[in-house]
């Protein structure tokens, strides 16, 4: 009988992508490792803060029901060639992209997603950093008494976000098991913990159960375009997609795990966490008079009033801050890995050289979010595509417009380079299920999901903003 030769070669006839098989990468110790690790990146601030806004701004019921329907069909079918790329060519996104389209321009789509990684990292720590300023304040008020004020100072600003950056530097410092793998086994079941009682606390308020059903119960009356495009733009890019992070996650996989299962759980887990979200902050605001719609100052100023409204309310306030600094953590921990993986692969830098080589550039770069954030900021008169602030134009510019460049273009190179039907059999391959949603996944990458984050990024463009 005529053997087919080793797993490699099996396994470079299917893919069309060498097998590379370095001994200096890491690799997860277990499958649910990877899954709390990629759904602790997709999971942050964007799913805490963002998501409840997002959801009042947009009617509600109504945005949850179209958010969870572009999950579904747009989100989760671009995470699953996201993370079957990575794992097929166990590389950082430029090594990825050489691994299978060696020399070509498509190269510097990877590049694109490391400059984007670096910049996200440098103005979403800055938030972080104020999110950890909040939690200091309340635990400084517990202990030494007084009322809670957050003076917005520059060096204050300055201070915690070289703090957030340094917590993130120590994690990723300790590799792949060692470092995120581990923290990531506590940091998002201690989430989940934290959310459930703050849920439950909220839910005893008078009046907290008409928040759950306007949160819940969708009206179709207010599913406009408008809503559509906004839920379409939240789900797609709260999973942390087209910027090399779930492809980076994806490399630190083994032949034998199941990508499908993978990629099922951390939109599951991320979906959860963002309705748990809503179910955390509704009931609350409208037990207390809260405006549902009050948009991104939901966190920072209107749940301050309702927790001083509360019974126990520092308490809880101090437990909801600390929650937002672990969703932070877990997502600029990822941001940090992408850049990390590109030198630690590239390279051969170590990595205890490369995550403070990357923390300090990040630190150099976050400087102007960090002043434009603080409270003092006559100088910050940038205005650039409608935004004014840096902060703003930063987070439009690489939080908005490169991430979904970055999914299109990805869309694009697994058709036209490395082929769709290659990229099925990677996600097939430990994943026997996937055979008969074949066909249906193809379409989706090849139609479905092209087409709809060309329409998110025109509408980004033209409307700017």
């Amino acid at each position: 009988m005529r053997m087919e030769g080793t797993p490699e070669d099996v396994f470079r006839r299917r893919t069309g992508v060498p097998v590379t098989g370095s001994t200096r990468r890491g690799q997860w110790g277990s499958q649910i490792g990877f899954i709390l690790a990629a759904a602790g990146s997709a999971v942050g601030l964007g799913n805490i803060w963002r998501f409840p806004y997002m959801a009042g701004q947009n009617g509600g019921g109504a945005f949850l029901l179209v958010y969870l329907v572009c999950v579904a069909l747009i989100a989760l079918p671009v995470m699953l060639l996201e993370i079957s790329l990575g794992r097929a060519t166990q590389r950082n996104p430029v090594g990825a992209i050489l691994a299978v389209a060696p020399g070509s321009r498509w190269r510097y789509l990877g590049y694109l997603a490391l400059l984007t990684g670096l910049a996200i990292l440098s103005y979403y720590s800055v938030i972080a950093g104020k999110v950890l300023t909040f939690c200091t304040l309340y635990i400084r008020r517990a202990v030494m008494g007084g009322a809670v004020t957050y003076s917005g100072a520059t060096f204050e600003v300055v201070i915690y976000f070289a703090i957030f950056l340094v917590l993130t530097v120590l994690v990723v410092s300790g590799g792949v098991q060692r470092g995120i793998e581990r923290w990531t086994k506590i940091l998002m079941p201690l989430l989940v913990v934290i959310m459930a009682a703050i849920i439950v606390r909220g839910l005893f308020l008078p009046g907290a159960m008409r928040g759950l059903r306007w949160f819940l119960t969708p009206d179709f009356s207010k599913i406009t375009p408008r809503v559509v495009l906004n839920a379409m733009s939240q789900g797609f890019f709260s999973l942390s997609l087209g910027m090399g992070a779930m492809l980076t996650y994806g490399s630190y996989l083994s032949r034998k795990d199941n990508v499908l299962r993978c990629g099922v759980w951390v939109v599951v887990f991320d979906t959860l966490i963002a309705v748990m979200a809503g179910f955390m902050i509704f009931p609350a605001v409208f037990a207390l008079g809260g405006d549902p719609a009050a948009g991104s100052t939901l966190i920072f100023q209107v749940l301050p009033k309702v927790f001083g409204a509360m019974e126990g309310g520092g308490l809880i306030a101090i437990v909801f801050f600390l929650l937002l600094c672990v969703a932070a953590l877990t997502s600029t921990v990822s941001l940090l890995e992408v850049v990390t993986a590109y030198f630690v692969d590239e390279r051969g830098w170590s990595r205890t050289r490369t995550v403070w080589s990357v923390g300090g550039a990040a630190l150099i770069v976050g400087i102007p979010s960090a002043l434009s954030l603080a409270e003092i900021r006559p100088w910050d008169t940038l205005v650039l595509f409608g935004k004014t602030g840096f902060l703003s134009v930063m987070d439009f510019v690489w939080g908005n417009l490169s991430l979904a460049i970055g999914s299109l273009l990805l869309c694009l190179f697994a058709i036209t380079r490395w082929r769709l039907a290659r990229a099925a059999a990677e996600i097939e391959e430990g994943a026997p299920a996937f055979a008969p949603f074949k066909g249906v996944w193809t379409f989706f990458v090849r139609w479905v999901c092209p087409i709809s984050i060309a329409v998110i990024l025109a509408t980004k463009v033209f409307s700017l903003g």
